[in-house]
């Protein structure tokens, strides 16, 4: 009902922006819906985060499908711990993309070298999204997490837990934004050109040894 307060404006705005097209940066007028660009940029961030906390992460992979609407983002980091949390009694990645304020990015004590801060994060993207899933290893225990939720974050089937004997820890969030609520009907050349750039940022401003 109010999503200026959590991810800006939903309206279409025209405004002048860096962007990434046809192999470089370009200054230039834009027509964007800021909020689907933040909830991008929520599930880039995470990743990016990922590589901070985890120091042998050594990818991040973006992939944008314009004709399905889809967008995931993958990274090779720690996977999130697949373990009942003990005061919220759910799973915790199931808490972390599907229940609200439920973030640890709290501690104003707490020196910040990551993006996150009050518990939405990544479940705005969920709650804008049709379709939102989650997929982690912890390939050291050998088990798996699968989780899809829809029509905006109101339904879900459950987890899905199994073995696995994937031989590296991942976790992958696939979404589909909810374009009609941005105002759109697909990921136009505008849109595409910012998330590209976007990317770069990350590529540039995280650790050398990650490919992204």
């Amino acid at each position: 009902m109010r999503p200026d307060t959590y991810i800006g404006s939903i309206e279409r705005e025209t405004r002048m922006l860096w962007v990434y097209e046809n192999d470089k940066m370009v200054y230039k007028n834009i027509t964007i819906t800021p909020g689907l660009y933040k909830i991008f940029d929520e599930i880039l961030v995470n990743a990016a985060d990922n590589s901070v906390r985890c120091k042998n992460q050594t990818e991040i992979k973006v992939d944008i499908n314009k004709n399905e609407g889809y967008i995931s983002v993958y990274n090779d980091g720690d996977g999130i711990p697949i373990v009942m949390h003990n005061e919220h009694k759910i799973y915790i990645p199931e808490m972390i993309f599907g229940h609200l304020l439920t973030g640890s990015n709290f501690d104003d004590d707490e020196k910040k070298t990551v993006g996150g801060r009050n518990g939405y994060g990544a479940k705005l993207a969920n709650i804008y999204s049709t379709k939102f899933i989650c997929e982690t290893v912890n390939a050291s225990k050998k088990k798996q997490f699968i989780m899809e939720w829809t029509n905006n974050m109101h339904n879900n089937n459950g987890h899905k837990i199994s073995d696995c004997n994937i031989k590296r820890d991942y976790t992958k969030i696939t979404f589909y934004p909810d374009l009609k609520r941005f105002n759109m009907t697909e990921f136009d050349d505008d849109i595409l050109s910012l998330f590209y750039k976007r990317v770069y940022d990350i590529a540039g401003c995280t650790n050398k040894k990650l490919k992204v």
